[in-house]
């Protein structure tokens, strides 16, 4: 054997772990992310039955107290285990007790679907990653995983979910990176990640359901006064998703301290929602709201869109209702960005679609995510002004987010570093 043959055949033989471990996940992405992709796709095509039944079906909105009785019942006697959601999965990551249940998944599809149906507002991200973590987990048992592989298992079950629901597979595969340490990227999830992400959106999108399309015909080139105006509306985005936060938080806080009996919570708070949305008069601010959404990037909405949407979220997961938070950060960003457009010296969906993924961005801690999303759903042409924004709204959210599990791994700022909060360091 010659001196180059044998370097050659060293080169093969280090590069035998390698192609282990890609076939070994390719192997776990395309089996987890075909079942996610396939639960999301029903997620999807049901919600979207129960949300027409209800616009053509007005009174049903009268029994939100009693969808939210239903609900409260379901978790307190069946789901108690399962109860904290999204929060449970980030637990599970960092520290690793019991495979998490797979009831989560069913009950959370159902709980979403009764809370849209009566029409409480909520969105679909939380149920699609709560479904891809438990599905995904119950890989981990049936192939006897050590934790290692678990917390991977556990990244594609979010990505998969995240990807397939959007129909944007680099957010999905980044969010699941970054979600789980704020600070921080677990680069040995990368591949299993973005694999998930891309093998569960196909799947999606293969059994025919199809995803909302939004345009930013018109992008100005940068220069120091629109980057000026980018910051300044990044910073309005991440005190939205700050205030977003804490108002959810706060809500939970009053009804868990005021109403001892968990049931109890979501069926006193649906009869409050019922009538602030009797008062209202108007449909607008429950469920997904995509159609608001996609008319503020062309046509001029009411200034107080967002704040109507922020509180009436916040009051409705607050309270005990199941669903996501992400589709209403949407609607709160996008009509945020639309307000801005009376005094901002921007395009009006370029601002929408800025707040879009900016408020988004700051709730969740998720920039680069945020980021990926803005050019995956409104084209690279806008990024930098999707960039700035989401960054900046991300320095400006706080050490605050929608999770509250979620772990600090590196501040944000030197200032933020002696705030209170949950530290890497502390699970050492």
């Amino acid at each position: 054997m010659t001196r180059q043959n044998f370097s050659h055949s060293i080169i093969s033989i280090q590069q035998i772990p390698y192609l282990f471990y890609l076939f070994k996940w390719i192997f776990f992405a395309a089996v987890i992310s075909i079942c996610i992709g396939s639960a999301s796709a029903f997620f999807l095509t049901s919600l979207e039955l129960v949300t027409n039944y209800r616009e053509n079906h007005l009174w049903i909105i009268a029994l939100l107290p009693l969808g939210g009785l239903i609900i409260g019942l379901t978790y307190h006697y069946l789901g108690s285990n399962v109860v904290k959601g999204n929060n449970q999965l980030l637990e599970e990551f960092h520290c690793p007790k019991q495979i998490i249940p797979l009831k989560m998944a069913p009950l959370v599809l159902f709980g979403t679907l009764v809370t849209h149906l009566f029409g409480g507002s909520a969105g679909r991200e939380g149920t699609a990653v709560q479904m891809g973590g438990a599905i995904a987990d119950q890989f981990t048992h049936f192939f006897k995983l050590k934790d290692r592989d678990r917390k991977i298992i556990l990244v594609m079950g979010i990505s998969a979910g995240f990807a397939s629901i959007f129909g944007t597979p680099l957010a999905g595969a980044v969010f699941a990176l970054e979600v789980m340490i704020l600070g921080r990227m677990r680069y040995e999830a990368m591949l299993p990640s973005f694999l998930a992400a891309v093998i569960g959106d196909y799947t999606c999108q293969a059994l025919q359901v199809t995803h909302t399309h939004y345009a930013i015909s018109y992008v100005p080139k940068i220069d120091p006064q629109n980057l000026g105006w980018t910051i300044f509306a990044g910073i309005l985005f991440g005190l939205a998703a700050m205030c977003f936060s804490r108002t959810t938080h706060f809500f939970g806080t009053v009804f868990k301290t005021n109403i001892k009996y968990p049931p109890l919570r979501p069926f006193l708070g649906g009869i409050i929602i019922v009538l602030v949305v009797w008062m209202l008069g108007t449909t607008k601010y429950i469920g997904l709201g995509v159609p608001t959404i996609v008319a503020s990037f062309n046509e001029e909405m009411p200034y107080y869109d967002f704040i109507l949407k922020l509180l009436l979220t916040a009051f409705t997961l607050g309270a005990g209702f199941k669903g996501g938070e992400v589709t209403p950060l949407f609607f709160i960003g996008a009509a945020l960005g639309n307000a801005l457009f009376f005094f901002v010296p921007l395009p009006m969906a370029l601002l929408a679609g800025m707040g879009f993924v900016a408020v988004f961005s700051g709730a969740t801690n998720t920039p680069i995510a945020c980021t990926l999303m803005g050019i995956e759903l409104f084209g690279a042409q806008c990024g930098i002004y999707i960039g700035i924004a989401c960054v900046v709204a991300y320095l400006f959210s706080g050490h605050t987010g929608i999770y509250s599990s979620q772990i600090i791994g590196s501040p944000k700022h030197l200032i933020y570093g002696r705030t209170k909060g949950k530290h890497l360091y502390d699970l050492k």
